[in-house]
């Protein structure tokens, strides 16, 4: 994420719609997932709903990683406080793209972690109480 600078509020005062990607709702569990936090990201989604504008969040839920109890509330709570929040999507997880990690000789940091069912975007909507 970068900063707010006068260009980039131009640009958002002209977007209609927003998507938003949270990876994790927790600071440190999201560096530990994808190499940074996401206070950044969590400001933006605050900014949005602070001056009006319309936004989809989207959650991939990976088993034992985005899908802990505690985790999923604190990002309910966190979404109840956004007053601009249209959808909520959850998508499940999978390690279709694999094959590209192997393709480049790297380490697939999700190795072993399970594909996402039905049951669990079920359970995690429950927890985030959207249907």
């Amino acid at each position: 994420m970068i900063d707010l600078t006068e260009k980039i509020k131009e640009i958002i005062h002209l977007t209609d719609l927003f998507l938003l990607d949270i990876k994790h709702i927790h600071p440190e569990k999201c560096k530990e997932l994808v190499g940074f936090s996401n206070e950044k990201e969590l400001a933006f989604a605050k900014y949005l709903s602070n001056i009006g504008k319309p936004m989809w969040i989207r959650q991939v839920i990976i088993p034992s990683i985005t899908d802990d109890k505690e985790d999923l509330e604190t990002l309910r709570d966190f979404l109840s406080s956004l007053k601009t929040v249209e959808k909520v999507e959850l998508l499940k997880y999978h390690d279709m793209g694999k094959f590209k990690w192997d393709n480049l000789g790297l380490p697939y940091d999700l190795e072993g972690i399970p594909p996402a069912t039905e049951e669990d975007i079920v359970r995690a909507k429950r927890i985030l109480g959207i249907k």
